[in-house]
Formats: C-alpha cells, sequence, structure tokens
C-alpha cells in the first residue's frame, strides 16, 4: 500500500471524514448540553376556553428539562393531550429561546349515558371532564362505539323538530337499535328501528305535521307518541295504560 500513492490519498481523506463527523457530532452534543441555549419562556399561542394555565404548568412540570435544542417535544405534546379538555396539541420551538403550544380543545355538544362527566364533542368523540360553567347539552345515550352516530342523528332530529318549537333534550339508542326521543316538554316520541318502508326520518316528519294537535289545549296532551306505525301513530296519556291510535 507504502507504494500506491492513490490509495494513501484514498484511506487518508476517508480518515479525515470520518474525524471531521465525529467532531461534528462531539460539538453538537456538547453545544447542547452548554448553558448557551436556555429555554426562556412557554407560550399558548391563543386564548384557552376550558383548560387553564395551571393545569398546563402541571402538566409540563418536570419535562422542561435541558435547553432550547434538548427538550423533549414528544414528551410534552403527549403530556398536554392527557389533560381532560385537550384533544390535540402542537407543540413548537421558537427560536432563540421559546416553546410555543397550541391546543384543540374538546367542544362539547352533548352529555353521554346517565348524565355523569362523560361528554360528547363535536366530533362525536367521547372524553371524560367536569364543566365549569353551565352548559345546556342534550343528553345522548347509545350502546358503546355509537357516540358519533348518535350525534349525527340528534342533529338531525333537531333540525326536523325545529318548526314544533320545542327543544329535543334527549336521544337514545338502545341495544336493539331502536330510537327514543324526549322533548323539553317531557314528550317522548319513540321512533323505533329503521325500517325500509318506513324510514325513521319520514315517521319523525309526520309527527311534525301531526304535532299542533297534539299540543292543543283542549284536549289531553299525551305523554309519549308511539311513531313506530308505517302508516299511524298511537298515543300514551299520563296515568293511563289507554292508547288512541291514529291513522295517516
Amino acid at each position: 500500500m507504502w507504494h500506491k500513492p492513490q490509495l494513501m490519498t484514498a484511506v487518508s481523506d476517508l480518515l479525515l471524514a470520518v474525524a471531521a463527523a465525529a467532531l461534528l457530532v462531539a460539538a453538537t452534543v456538547w453545544s447542547t448540553r452548554l448553558p448557551l441555549f436556555p429555554l426562556h419562556e412557554v407560550v399558548v399561542m391563543h386564548e384557552l376556553q376550558e383548560v387553564r394555565r395551571s393545569e398546563v404548568e402541571r402538566s409540563l412540570s418536570g419535562l422542561l428539562r435541558g435547553n432550547f435544542f434538548s427538550v423533549n417535544l414528544e414528551n410534552l405534546r403527549l403530556s398536554l393531550e392527557k389533560l381532560p379538555w385537550v384533544r390535540h396539541a402542537e407543540v413548537r420551538r421558537r427560536w432563540p429561546a421559546r416553546i410555543e403550544l397550541r391546543l384543540e380543545e374538546h367542544l362539547p355538544a352533548a352529555r353521554w349515558g346517565d348524565g355523569s362527566a362523560q361528554l360528547v364533542n363535536s366530533f362525536g368523540e367521547l372524553f371524560v371532564a367536569s364543566m365549569s360553567r353551565e352548559m345546556n347539552l342534550p343528553l345522548l345515550a347509545g350502546p358503546a362505539g355509537s357516540s358519533a352516530e348518535v350525534l349525527r342523528n340528534y342533529e338531525a332530529f333537531a333540525r326536523t323538530l325545529k318548526p314544533t318549537g320545542r327543544r329535543l333534550e334527549q336521544v337514545a339508542l338502545s341495544q336493539r337499535l331502536a330510537w327514543l326521543l324526549k322533548l323539553e316538554d317531557g314528550m317522548q316520541i319513540e321512533l323505533g328501528r329503521e325500517q325500509a318502508k318506513a324510514p325513521i326520518g319520514v315517521r319523525l316528519q309526520r309527527f311534525v305535521e301531526y304535532y299542533p294537535t297534539l299540543s292543543d289545549a283542549r284536549r289531553a296532551r299525551p305523554a309519549a307518541v308511539d311513531m313506530r306505525y308505517p302508516n299511524g301513530f298511537a298515543l300514551r296519556f299520563a296515568g293511563s295504560a289507554s292508547h288512541e291510535v291514529r291513522g295517516k
């Protein structure tokens, strides 16, 4: 090899490149450990509605180790997303000494189940949190995994019922996939299961058309309206087992 100048030159260049790379790595590691790049602030880039800044501070406590380059952003993100009201978190470095946070908060659309701490967000996802203020949310219920479907149908039912002037307060989907609705005045609407010949949307629209006659002050107001019939409906009155069946 000593008699091959070209080979010696190539080996020398290779060794120099390896040494340079090693020096670069060492310099990078060394520089990140120096107190030359301390973190000066962590900033939430927008106004928070339900998440409290004290919660953010506690969530990040102990995770802001190192400096601007070495702090683990993924650990910060994961910790923030454990907060009850945080749906998604973004964590970014901003030169020279700042960490910026953007938190997507859950937007509550309804209560879920037995009305406990479980809520449904605007995406139909369940989350557990305590509300800091009173919110007049509907109560939804259904089998496991059905929250998105129940929320979609609640929104469709509420639009259909708007001409009645009554707010839809509760929607429940049973294990047999039967729908039960409750209005703000306590009246229940039994829609039952979806039917090819009489879809639930058509049956609910029929209820809307007849609602003015059902709420007439001159006659007894029904406690429940059974819309499971394809061409009519039945009325049930409070304190009585009697029914009144009306055709279409």
